[in-house]
């Protein structure tokens, strides 16, 4: 298995091989969709991409932690966080993919 991090340097590259953009459009083409995505999540909308699978924001509410080492209970506040669940299409390419 790779450690190769996909970018959005190699996105706007893919784009401008497979779409035939120059370079600097590709790169404000992929800026501009991951900017729209970035805005919906904030706002709290979910993402979903076909085949691919869906962004969504969670509100968690406070609750009581607790520190491994000391044992020590800690509070963790409210918080939102992103949460992404593959499609049924996506999962089952990964796991074709951990077959070869």
């Amino acid at each position: 298995m790779s450690n190769r991090t996909l970018t959005r340097m190699d996105l706007s590259e893919a784009v401008f091989r497979e779409v035939g953009l120059s370079r600097n459009e590709s790169a404000q083409l992929v800026e501009s969709i991951l900017g729209h995505m970035s805005d919906a999540l904030v706002a709290g909308e979910q993402v979903k991409i076909s085949s691919f699978g869906t962004f969504s924001v969670r509100e968690k509410t406070a609750r009581v932690g607790r520190n491994p080492k000391t044992g020590e209970e800690v509070p963790i506040s409210p918080r939102r966080v992103l949460t992404f669940r593959p499609s049924h299409l996506m999962k089952d390419r990964v796991a074709d993919g951990n077959k070869r």
